[in-house]
């Protein structure tokens, strides 16, 4: 998309623990809170990402692919922290730096920060959610994800559909039992 849009587009990656949205604890309860032996699904995953943004946009964009690319093509075990190392291998992270990052709890803040903040400021409960110039957010759930010719075509036609019409709320196709 970068190639396409250049300086028009920008993209910031922001944990949203669906772990926590899904969570039967009650509103007090806190997947960043949790201690590091409490088994979770994704935060390790999240830790990582974290660490991976510590040595820059750039790797950490690059670590952020291949890591969706690890659970959602090859489906690996993203929250087994050895995966994570392996992923950050892959994509040239400093290896020494990110495992001395990965297990650092001063991680966890910046987690919660961006979940309190999807939630307040943009009413965010699932993922994938667009935000378009700070207002304009979305929800979107592709299956299976679209030819790599249609991409462009298409995030033109969600940001006119999410943006510039904010009059639609939902679209939603009905399945066939």
């Amino acid at each position: 998309m970068k190639e396409v849009f250049g300086d028009r587009l920008r993209i910031e990656w922001h944990s949203f623990p669906l772990e926590q949205v899904n969570s039967t604890q009650g509103p007090e309860w806190k997947l960043w809170e949790q201690p590091d032996e409490y088994k979770s699904r994704g935060l390790w995953a999240f830790r990582g990402g974290q660490a991976a943004r510590l040595q820059g946009k750039e790797l950490f964009e690059r670590f952020h692919m291949a890591l969706l690319r690890a659970r959602h093509v090859e489906n690996r075990d993203i929250a087994n922290p050895e995966v994570l190392i392996k992923v950050a291998e892959e994509v040239g992270l400093d290896i020494d730096k990110f495992r001395q990052d990965l297990p650092s709890r001063s991680l966890l803040a910046k987690i919660g920060e961006d979940y309190i903040r999807g939630v307040k400021e943009h009413g965010v409960w699932g993922t994938p959610t667009l935000v378009f110039n700070g207002r304009q957010a979305a929800y979107l759930k592709l299956r299976p994800a679209p030819p790599p010719e249609e991409s462009v075509k298409l995030f033109e036609e969600l940001f006119d559909i999410i943006y510039r019409r904010p009059y639609v709320v939902e679209v939603k196709r009905p399945r066939v039992p």
